[in-house]
């Protein structure tokens, strides 16, 4: 445990990627197999189901401490982080060095057993474990129950570090690792052998991901080299038939497969030894509709037929990962895309779609259709070097996205709460409005797109100008005025404005603009009107 600690202090206090890397080469080279196979799974999001709540662990440290409870809640809200809260608040340990001597794997294991055991005894664990703990190995501890290890790593280190450990390519070890896999079943060895590989059917292969182009589309040079497709608003997603088999993935690595009832026909369409890359959208007649009607499916365990009525869903497809079993992303874009065109159209089935090739002969042409993405129901444009393999990760060079300008409207900030992490004790996280009338409309939250120069202005004028409290949530004086960005709006009956906006943020704040001059709800429906259908 003491192992693990250290590693997440290294990488949580690490701002240099090369000593991330170096951290956690050090740690897959001296750890147990199973430490290793659960820090896998925890840094690739596959952590235990909760078994103890927030409650319980804060009258757990309250009672340890001694500690009122108003005194731990105003503690907490300075904080920002339950985990690190609790760590920091407990006595000192009164059994040394036994929890450092434990492997990470009996403290996870022991979690999860507790998930169905009564209060009493999960009371009893918690508190001789902090007992036993010092503080990092108090706050890495309760990070397993809490779940967030948020620390700055990305599964393409993680990859890279365990790929120079054991000597395989980053590309086979990123492979060896996705899929439905359980850190409760599976020892080190099998997880990274070629032999589990070809036994788990359902694995997906590692995604390909784009940069955004920041520079003159022009750069990329020859038109003709380029492929382009509309950039989709859904969720990215790989159909995969294998003996017999079908299976739908999500690019979070989450089984789909029955929560789209509309693909299993798929089973009986398409050829055995077939993975298909592609977005999961809802879709009538072959044109995408709002991605706040795949909202209303995610999450569901039962579809009602209401819901495949009103939000239908098809895949479309762009790119062809596996062919007869046979591994293709080596294979130029060209070559793929032609096989998933004759694949498609063997298919011939309504949820599954064949993404359009854009054609155009110059870059101010791409430019123009680009702009009418919306119209298409997307969110700007893809370019793929038609000579592309079909690589791990994000990588710069041959596969970009070209998105459009979002919308924007200008509103004013009505409520405040501090953040979270570094930002704890600023008040960072904001809710605007817009006004109806003499009245003020709350339509959205933001918590990004200032400097920390910014932050640290707006966080003053809230503490100067609150006006009332409300648990750590401040109501500020209407006076703030910022541009609020977003992708993409929709009509939602459970906001009080009648709107939900799609990934909204800060894009500036607008010195220049009295709050009397912020926009109206009516501007937020006229919006809504025009680009939420």
């Amino acid at each position: 445990m003491r192992l693990f600690a250290d590693l997440v202090t290294e990488l949580g206090t690490s701002t240099k990627t090369n000593d991330k890397l170096e951290s956690l080469i050090t740690y897959f080279s001296s750890a147990t197999d199973k430490d290793k196979v659960w820090v896998i799974a925890l840094f690739s999001d596959r952590r235990p189901r909760r078994a103890v709540n927030a409650t319980q662990l804060a009258t757990w440290c309250v009672e340890l401490s001694g500690l009122p409870f108003w005194l731990f809640e105003e503690s907490y809200h300075t904080v920002g982080d339950l985990a690190e809260t609790i760590a920091l608040l407990l006595p000192e340990a009164t059994i040394t060095d036994e929890a450092g001597a434990k492997p990470l794997h009996y403290y996870v294991e022991k979690l999860i057993a507790l998930e169905k055991e009564s209060e009493e005894i999960k009371r009893n664990f918690i508190i001789t474990a902090w007992q036993e703990m010092n503080t990092a190995e108090r706050f890495v501890f309760n990070k397993l129950i809490t779940g967030g290890f948020r620390i700055g790593v990305s599964q393409k280190l993680m990859v890279n570090a365990l790929a120079k450990t054991v000597g395989i390519t980053p590309s086979i070890i990123a492979h060896h690792i996705s899929g439905n896999w359980d850190p409760t079943q599976i020892n080190f060895e099998d997880l990274i052998s070629n032999e589990n590989l070809a036994a788990d059917l359902s694995k997906p292969y590692p995604f390909y991901l784009a940069y955004a182009i920041e520079d003159d589309v022009k750069v990329l040079g020859e038109p003709k080299d380029w492929q382009a497709e509309w950039k989709w608003d859904g969720i990215r997603g790989q159909i995969i038939k294998r003996s017999g088999e079908l299976y739908v993935w999500s690019r979070g690595e989450e089984l789909m497969t029955d929560k789209f009832p509309e693909y299993h026909s798929l089973q009986n369409n398409l050829p055995d030894g077939l993975v298909l890359d592609g977005e999961i959208i809802p879709s009538i007649d072959g044109k995408p509709l709002p991605f706040a009607l795949l909202q209303t499916r995610i999450g569901r365990k039962n579809v009602t037929k209401k819901q495949l009525q009103e939000a239908p869903i098809a895949f479309f497809a762009y790119d062809l990962l596996e062919y007869n079993g046979e591994d293709w992303r080596t294979k130029t874009l060209e070559e793929r895309r032609s096989k998933l065109e004759e694949v498609l159209a063997a298919a011939n089935h309504p949820a599954l779609l064949l993404s359009p090739v854009i054609d155009f002969n110059n870059w101010e042409e791409l430019a123009t259709i680009r702009s009418t993405s919306r119209d298409s129901g997307a969110e700007g444009i893809m370019l793929k070097r038609k000579a592309s393999t079909y690589q791990v990760g994000r990588k710069r060079g041959d596969w970009w996205k070209w998105k459009i300008d979002p919308l924007t409207i200008d509103a004013v900030m009505v409520y405040a709460q501090k953040g979270a992490g570094r930002r704890s004790n600023l008040y960072t996280d904001y809710t605007f409005a817009v006004r109806d009338g003499d009245q003020l409309i709350t339509f959205t939250k933001a918590y990004s797109g200032l400097t920390d120069k910014e932050f640290a202005q707006v966080d003053a004028f809230v503490k100067r100008n609150s006006i009332e409290k409300f648990g750590p949530v401040r109501t500020v004086k209407p006076e703030l005025v910022f541009e609020i960005a977003f992708e993409g709006i929709a009509a939602s009956a459970r906001h009080k404005s009648g709107v939900a906006l799609r990934f909204p943020r800060i894009s500036r704040w607008r010195h220049d603009k009295p709050a009397s001059e912020i926009n109206t709800l009516d501007d937020l429906k006229g919006m809504l009107e025009v680009y939420g259908k």
